[in-house]
């Protein structure tokens, strides 16, 4: 069988102030025409369907758009909701667009009921995990502590003992929308941690042939059964370097995997510069940025007088001016951004607390500050969910 794994689409998200609906749009044309001409027997979108969990009606008429496209084909679409998405907007209409072959699962409970595909050589069983916000679902999954890795494995416990009742020869493939270990993440992700853990172990993901993976922006090969396809699209500059693609899959009648991967269309290169404004003006090597969305990082000790304007002279899809003077490591006049550079919240509260009184917090304090953090995040989750 052979299967298209894409994810993160976004829709209705903008490029810094650029609108990436004609972007998005062109995608789904593209998306199209590699099902018909791949010869795709199901399509996989493993959740970020849309980029918030009320989306703009543009947004919503293009994913219409996409799925009468998609059900016009006659090849099967599985599809999860991320934590981009609001699950239960996503989910309405679910049962009567399963009749046109396009399976959306969006709700946890059914994490060990698959959409069963066949082919010559026999089922292939599909589960959808949808986002597993720990804080929502921890009863759902009866897990003691709420956390992203309890509540996977626990849903994949499930789904082991759905498949355990299947033919033999059965083979597997799981969508899941979360962040696990080994992948690398970008600036456009919204952040997904809970009590200070980062990320789940792709061993929870054991026992199925294929996990096809949402969540982080960039195209990874995690083993050769666990891949994130990555965004069809740019959302920030730390994604300059990204190739865009989705994966084509051949799983094969003994469950055996093979990828590989197509390009996605670039509506327009990104680049990041970096020096004084006067040497990016009179750099020559920097001609090949000319037509590209552009970040320019400033290295003047002074901050020159109308920068973007002269940079838009030479860039003129120049997006983003970030000013980093050449200063030396300690000096204080660096700028707040670059002292929280690379620091998570809970660092930061924690620097704060030694910046404060003088010593940072005790192992009982941290905790309570990761507890803070938790719940702040948790019940954001909850109000986009009631929205």
């Amino acid at each position: 069988m052979r299967l298209l794994h894409t994810s993160d689409w976004h829709l209705g998200r903008a490029f810094h102030r650029v609108n990436m609906l004609g972007a998005q749009a062109g995608f789904i044309g593209h998306l199209v025409t590699t099902v018909r001409e791949h010869a795709v027997d199901a399509v996989v979108v493993s959740g970020d369907v849309y980029d918030r969990a009320v989306p703009p009606l543009a947004a919503v008429e293009l994913f219409d758009d996409a799925l009468h496209r998609l059900a016009d084909l006659g090849v099967p679409t599985v599809m999860i909701s991320g934590n981009h998405d609001s699950a239960r907007r996503l989910g309405v209409g679910a049962g009567l667009i399963d009749r046109a072959g396009i399976h959306l699962r969006t709700e946890p409970s059914a994490a060990g009921v698959p959409v069963v595909l066949r082919d010559a050589h026999g089922d292939v069983a599909f589960y959808g995990l949808p986002y597993l916000e720990p804080a929502l679902v921890k009863d759902e999954f009866a897990v003691e502590k709420a956390g992203h890795e309890a509540v996977l494995a626990a849903a994949m416990d499930r789904i082991r003992a759905d498949l355990a009742t299947r033919a033999p020869g059965t083979r597997s493939v799981v969508l899941a929308h979360a962040f696990v270990t080994g992948g690398r993440p970008s600036d456009s992700e919204r952040d997904i941690t809970v009590g200070g853990v980062a990320a789940v172990p792709a061993g929870v993901f054991d026992g199925v042939d294929y996990v096809a993976l949402g969540h982080l922006h960039g195209c990874q090969t995690l083993t050769e059964r666990v891949r994130y396809s990555g965004s069809p699209l740019a959302y920030s500059f730390s994604e300059a370097d990204h190739r865009k693609s989705m994966w084509l899959v051949d799983l094969a009648a003994d469950g055996s995997v093979t990828a590989e991967r197509v390009d996605c269309p670039v509506p327009r290169p990104l680049a990041r510069i970096h020096g004084t404004l006067d040497g990016l003006l009179a750099d020559p090597g920097l001609a090949r940025h000319e037509d590209a969305w552009v970040e320019a990082t400033l290295t003047d000790p002074v901050r020159p007088a109308d920068p973007m304007a002269r940079l838009t002279e030479r860039f003129p899809h120049t997006l983003s001016l970030v000013f980093a003077p050449q200063r030396a490591p300690d000096d204080r006049e660096a700028s707040y951004a670059r002292r929280l550079a690379g620091r998570g919240d809970q660092q930061i509260a924690q620097d704060f607390v030694a910046h404060v009184r003088g010593a940072g917090p005790d192992a009982q304090e941290a905790a309570v500050l990761r507890e803070a953090f938790d719940a702040v995040r948790a019940g954001d989750a909850v109000r986009e969910v009631a929205r």
